[in-house]
């Protein structure tokens, strides 16, 4: 399983930071109310809908920091007695990665909640190969870099997500 973390990446460059990180103890509660305040005002600036169901698969993203896969997601809304189907769930996560309320990690096709969701960005990984954690970063330099050079073969990008793996503070 993996967990996820926002890090500021100038600190995280220079020095180890300080910040909980989740393979210490924290209030988890407030990672959710804060992800479910930001979905809200997110999808109300962009007059779109947050229904129950994509609500739901949400809170389920967020119910830890471990990245969850479309199946996980579709176990536990099962474990509550209503049968839901793969495609409602893929819709739930196509709209809330639309929305950058979530992230796909490709390497583990996991699902994460973005606690950078009150500006568009584009986010850095660095997973954990010993306990799993997933730090996501944001580091302008690095997609200026790419786009630079992506601009210089006349590419065009349409979706950018590196991920790193090495060892976490904790595992080191």
């Amino acid at each position: 399983m993996y967990q996820i973390l926002t890090a500021d990446v100038t600190t995280a460059m220079t020095k180890k930071t300080t910040a909980p990180i989740p393979c210490q103890s924290h209030d988890h509660s407030h990672c959710l109310d804060s992800a479910l305040e930001r979905a809200h005002k997110v999808c109300a600036d962009k007059h779109v809908r947050l229904t129950p169901a994509r609500e739901k698969v949400l809170r389920l993203v967020w119910k830890s920091h471990n990245p969850l896969g479309a199946y996980d997601i579709l176990a536990m809304l099962s474990e509550d007695g209503k049968i839901a189907a793969p495609p409602t769930v893929y819709r739930a996560l196509d709209f809330l990665v639309a929305q950058g309320l979530v992230h796909r990690i490709a390497s583990l096709n996991a699902f994460v909640g973005c606690s950078l969701s009150s500006h568009p960005h584009v986010s850095q990984f660095l997973l954990c190969r010993e306990c799993g954690v997933a730090i996501e970063i944001e580091a302008p330099d690095i997609t200026n870099t790419i786009a630079k050079n992506a601009d210089q073969y006349g590419f065009r990008i349409d979706n950018e997500t590196i991920e790193i793996s090495g060892l976490c503070q904790c595992c080191q």
